[in-house]
């Protein structure tokens, strides 16, 4: 497998394991406060506002990593699976995942919303032009 094929592969990896992280961390608030009955089953069956803020934060976060994402991980794939991956696609893979790990470091610590939605716009931007770039390099094949 080529070197640039790796680094798309990897930054994937680091996209699914910011996931992992957000859920985990998400169980240790969560759980515990249930199981001492902080919070009552009934009072999260439909909604998490009885939550508290952190809780709530990286409940928000985690929920993230399933929209720019998934966009993200279905266009390495198709360029995976097509072997259209260059070191364009690596560069602004690993900037997307980068992004996305600032977009979810400040919605778990200050959530400043300026800077939430500036690391949001970019980690878009940038995924945009990775299927830009990537349509053009299969229409142009």
């Amino acid at each position: 497998m080529p070197f640039v094929e790796k680094l798309l592969m990897l930054a994937m990896a680091a996209q699914v394991l910011l996931a992992f992280v957000l859920v985990l961390w998400l169980g240790r608030e969560r759980v515990p406060r249930v199981m001492r009955g902080e919070i009552a089953m009934a009072d999260i069956a439909v909604e998490r506002t009885a939550y508290p803020l952190r809780a709530r934060l990286l409940s928000n976060s985690f929920d993230n990593q399933f929209q720019l994402p998934v966009l993200f991980l279905v266009g390495a794939l198709l360029a995976l699976h097509l072997g259209a991956v260059g070191w364009v696609e690596a560069i602004l893979a690993w900037v997307f995942v980068f992004l996305r790990y600032l977009h979810a470091g400040i919605h778990v610590t200050t959530n400043n919303v300026g800077q939430r939605f500036a690391a949001y716009s970019g980690g878009l931007a940038v995924l945009a032009l990775f299927w830009l770039w990537l349509v053009t390099r299969i229409v142009m094949s």
